[in-house]
């Protein structure tokens, strides 16, 4: 299968990583679908994906650790010759006032936000075909400004700023570098501990009046892991229906 371009989604078993595993398997990638603990759902994704035609393969791991970044495309090279696309959409939130915050639940949010970009954009730098993409994960909150999600915002801040310089140290590679940046999206991380009155709150906040949904963000980055997304190249890409 070395011709079959070869998508490796973290956070591959739920929320937006699930619905890009699945559009991407749609659009004919072959796809392993990371997860952190969840290997049951995310067999499910890698069912799905087989079902409608296409190829995937799950494969766990703590992002925390960097040597799962390293396993991860030694596991697209090995089951599909090798890796065309990173998709880096897991992630962890923990929300609390600045004053509050446990400092150990912080490092941990930069662990794996950080970190865990950090390695596995080293693996994508040495490892992406030519003619690839990495799509990383921010948040509208760092422009939004929201109260308690200090630890998170700090931690997607700091992707927004690599992106373009991940980009530049690319030159010559014929490989983009982008981050998507959702505003609220209906997945179990941003509605977990919201009330029903908070999130119908939030989502009349966008033009569009609706929360996203994670197909929308999956259609973002097809897009820019596709030809027709090629051009663009060390942004980051506000998804978020209009809301500023």
């Amino acid at each position: 299968m070395d011709s079959t371009r070869t998508a490796i989604v973290t956070g591959g078993s739920r929320g937006i990583g699930r619905a890009t595993a699945l559009r991407l398997g749609r659009d004919g990638y072959a796809v392993v679908v990371g997860y952190a603990g969840n290997r049951a759902l995310a067999e499910e994704v890698v069912a799905e994906v087989e079902a409608a035609g296409g190829h995937a393969l799950a494969a766990g791991g703590d992002l925390a650790d960097p040597a799962v970044a390293q396993h991860l495309f030694d596991v697209a090279e090995e089951a599909f010759g090798g890796a065309d696309l990173l998709v880096h959409a897991a992630g962890q939130m923990v929300l609390a006032p600045v004053a509050e915050l446990d400092l150990d639940d912080l490092d941990r949010t930069f662990q794996v936000n950080v970190r865990s970009t950090f390695a596995l954009a080293q693996q994508g730098v040495r490892r992406l075909r030519s003619g690839g993409s990495m799509v990383l994960f921010s948040t509208s909150v760092v422009g939004l400004a929201f109260p308690t999600y200090g630890a998170y915002v700090a931690s997607k801040g700091a992707v927004e700023a690599l992106t373009p310089i991940l980009a530049k140290e690319l030159r010559g590679r014929d490989v983009t570098v982008n981050t998507v940046a959702p505003g609220p999206t209906a997945t179990d991380l941003f509605l977990d501990g919201k009330t029903d009155e908070q999130v119908q709150q939030l989502a009349q906040q966008p033009p569009l009046q609706r929360l996203g949904q994670p197909e929308d963000i999956a259609r973002v980055v097809a897009f820019l892991a596709g030809p027709e997304g090629h051009w663009v190249n060390g942004q980051t890409l506000r998804a978020n229906g209009g809301l500023v």
